[in-house]
């Protein structure tokens, strides 16, 4: 079997893989739901990541580890993550084949030459770990943005599978949605169609980790290369070359991916995979300049400072930014997120949403509460984000630490927020309407959101009579529409008093409790009013914990009556509602 198929056999293996654990990121108790899978198995894998939380934490996290295992096979292999495992780089690979399709031997060797410009991906990785770096100026984590394992991750746990699931109905129930979910599609689907520019495009300018795997590769023990200097340069080996390392010439080790498409094209067998370095010459460091190294540290620097000028993370910071329970105080989660979207793919509510730049750039692609969205609030009784969470940015916490009860008793449950309530456009409060749908709704025990009592006039609810029974009034007024006042929470009131409970009505005839038949009767020409019984609700903060279910059950449609705000969330000591004493 030749080692071009064994290597498109990995790359439908692990591309499967990688598909399956997309799929089984879900809640439930079917087998093929989450059941122990290890989803962050390619994100575990992934060496940036590792070095990345390495530069912004000081430590190498377990879950971390199997990197260590990926640069050890590429010291001893070269650079096989991106032309065997890598998934992203197998969508690029088979877009990449496809845009060669039909296309001559001279058109394929033209696409696949060496392009000084592919030295931008290293530009890219200075600036990303320069951002990563330095603690003095408040490092931030942003491989996530362009790293090809979180950024296929998010794409395929935001917009694929949620796409496939909507025509399949197979992968969970109820449909999934994801705010801004058209961007990370619009990233995605830009990746794959600039194969059809260059192939491999994003592998070869843009990848980042491809990018470090360039730089590993120089002390690369077995590499591609030529048994002899001389040949007939037909060019042929370089026609499907996916790194375009110029294997006909000076072979350029950093960005050979070992996709071996040259190794069966030569006509005299002169390329091998050996451990002896090209007898043709070869490049091993990746071709950066010096000045193209320090630009890539200013803009890394600048970077940084670009992104804090909004103080997003001091008194300017944005309310709505209201993190999963057990995520990190802001400046460590952001030291710490990869943006890779386990978190919301796992969510059983959909109430985890990707973040857009309202509390600035770096929060682009972070996990946030959004409780209009999916089918409920944050569950009292769910975990499932931090134990899915590759980096511990969210990190895994016991229900009991959630609720606040066994040893957790003393410290209380974990608020992620504090609702409040819009009088302006509450239902009691602003319409005379009567509403408890929020204080129904509120999970804890107690409840957080209590009502008091309270007797409001209605609007033209001061009626003439004409004539009075035991049970029922006529009224001079047809003002009233038949069952209008029947749902139970309006009375009628006689001289400031109020008397019983309307159970009917029709256009002038009010019928009324069986109490009041015993109570003195208003007589022709006595003026009544009609009240309505309101539950106006308040919100007791010592108990909210934030979760949003009201706000995700408030009947009140486009800005609910009740919100949200991360405000007395438990991770910082920085945004409560009272004041220091």
């Amino acid at each position: 079997m030749k080692i071009v198929t064994v290597r498109r056999i990995a790359q439908i293996f692990f591309f499967s893989l990688f598909t399956w654990f997309c799929i089984v990121s879900t809640v439930g108790e079917k087998f093929w739901q989450i059941r122990a899978w290890p989803i962050n198995f390619f994100l575990e894998l992934d060496p940036l990541v590792a070095i990345g939380t390495i530069l912004t934490t000081h430590t190498l996290y377990w879950t971390l580890t199997g990197a260590i295992i990926t640069v050890l096979l590429t010291i001893l292999f070269g650079r096989f993550f991106c032309g065997w495992v890598c998934p992203f780089g197998s969508i690029h690979h088979f877009f990449g084949f496809l845009s060669k399709k039909n296309k001559t031997t001279a058109q394929k060797v033209k696409l696949n030459k060496y392009r000084k410009a592919q030295n931008i991906k290293y530009f890219i990785l200075i600036a990303f770990l320069v951002i990563a770096a330095f603690p003095s100026l408040q490092s931030s984590l942003q491989i996530g943005l362009l790293d090809p394992i979180t950024l296929v991750t998010r794409s395929f746990n935001l917009v694929i599978v949620p796409i496939v699931n909507r025509f399949t109905g197979f992968i969970s129930v109820p449909n999934r949605f994801y705010e801004g979910a058209w961007l990370v599609f619009g990233v995605f689907f830009a990746a794959v169609l600039l194969n059809f520019v260059i192939p491999r495009f994003y592998c070869r300018f843009i990848c980042p980790l491809g990018a470090l795997f360039g730089v590993i590769d120089r002390f690369a023990i077995w590499r591609i290369g030529k048994t002899q200097k001389e040949c007939i340069d037909c060019k042929l080996c370089e026609q499907d070359c996916d790194g375009a390392c110029e294997p006909s010439g000076n072979m350029r080790i950093s960005e050979c991916i070992l996709c071996f498409n040259c190794f069966h094209k030569c006509q005299d067998d002169l390329i091998k995979y050996q451990t002896q370095p090209s007898l043709a010459g070869e490049i091993t460091s990746p071709d950066v300049s010096r000045r193209g190294f320090l630009l890539s540290l200013v803009g890394g620097l600048t970077g940084i400072w670009a992104t804090r000028l909004g103080n997003k993370l001091g008194s300017n910071w944005y309310n709505k930014t209201i993190r999963p329970p057990g995520a990190l105080e802001e400046e460590e989660f952001l030291k710490r997120c990869i943006k890779c979207g386990q978190c919301m793919r796992v969510c059983p509510t959909n109430v985890i949403q990707p973040a857009g730049i309202q509390g600035g750039l770096e929060n682009l692609w972070t996990p946030v509460l959004n409780n209009r969205i999916g089918s409920s609030g944050c569950q009292l009784n769910c975990v499932a984000c931090g134990q899915v969470c590759p980096t511990s940015a969210i990190r895994p916490i016991k229900l009991s630490e959630k609720l606040g009860t066994a040893e957790f008793k003393d410290a209380g449950p974990i608020k992620i927020g504090t609702a409040f309530f819009d009088r302006n456009r509450c239902l009691p409060w602003a319409m005379n309407k009567p509403c408890i749908v929020c204080q129904e709704n509120c999970p804890v025990s107690p409840k957080a959101i209590y009502t008091e009592e309270y007797f409001s006039t209605i609007r033209d609810g001061i009626v003439t009579v004409k004539e009075a029974s035991e049970s029922a009034i006529e009224t001079v007024e047809n003002d009233f529409s038949p069952g209008q006042l029947a749902s139970g929470d309006f009375y009628f009131s006689f001289k400031g008093k109020k008397l019983a409970k309307i159970v009917s009505n029709t256009e002038n005839i009010i019928e009324f409790a069986p109490e009041l038949k015993k109570m003195v009767m208003p007589s022709k020409g006595d003026k009544i009013g009609i009240q309505v019984r309101l539950q106006k609700p308040f919100v007791d903060i010592e108990k909210c914990i934030g979760c949003g279910v009201c706000e995700h059950e408030c009947p009140v449609s486009g800005k609910k009556a009740i919100r949200v705000s991360a405000e007395g969330e438990t991770r910082s000591a920085k945004n409560q509602l009272l004041l220091k004493r």
